[in-house]
């Protein structure tokens, strides 16, 4: 597993410090581990956890700005722990509201010593507005007008949205609002997995609320 996570790694071109292979090996067994009592991952998934999770995860890392990253729906933690394992210099707040998968990521910051994630049990749209995040990410949160709609008190107006999907969303993307402003779409090139896999980038304009 190890040499096929560095394989991996090399081909998103990430450059990673000591230690982070051990905690993406570390959470992948978490993972495993859990998801037999708590379900986390589907069952077909549990054999595959590095190419269907941590580095399809770990795949949307080149459109990331500095600052905070709020990841909605995080689940299992994904794709906002292995996020946060590459970048520890990333505030990471991982949001969802079943109270299994947050004690699973609070058990996962308390033995990976992950002092930058932050798990919150409540729904996206009940959280109070606050400096706004440098980047929201979704892995598989409703639409892309649900996803843009529900973290917009929670975004600037140069916060990135990254909704990561498979097959390129056409219907969803000329569904969107005239309040989001869509900067691209790009295509996810995750190693060893044979699944179309893409990324849609956007920012909201914080005019006429009510849109």
């Amino acid at each position: 597993m190890r040499t096929k996570l560095e394989s991996g790694l090399n081909h998103l071109r990430l450059d990673v410090a000591d230690g982070v292979v051990e905690n993406l090996l570390d959470y992948t067994g978490l993972l495993a581990e859990w998801s037999r009592s708590y379900n986390l991952v589907a069952p077909a998934d549990r054999r595959f956890l590095l190419e269907r999770h941590i580095l399809d995860s770990l795949s949307v890392t080149p459109w990331l700005q500095t600052g905070a990253l709020l990841d909605v729906g995080a689940g299992a933690g994904l794709p906002g722990i292995p996020l946060a394992i590459v970048k520890p210099e990333m505030d990471v707040t991982l949001v969802d509201s079943t109270g299994k998968k947050i004690r699973f990521m609070r058990h996962v910051k308390r033995s990976l010593g992950l002092g930058n994630v932050h798990p919150l049990q409540q729904r996206v749209e009940q959280m109070d507005a606050h400096a706004p995040f440098a980047n929201i990410v979704s892995r598989a949160f409703s639409s892309l007008r649900n996803f843009a709609g529900a973290v917009r008190p929670l975004a600037s107006g140069t916060t990135r949205l990254l909704a990561m999907k498979g097959v390129y969303p056409h219907d969803e993307l000329e569904d969107l609002p005239d309040w989001v402003n869509l900067q691209s779409v790009e295509r996810l090139l995750t190693p060893d997995l044979q699944v179309e896999r893409h990324v849609v980038i956007m920012t909201v304009s914080m005019s006429d609320p009510t849109a």
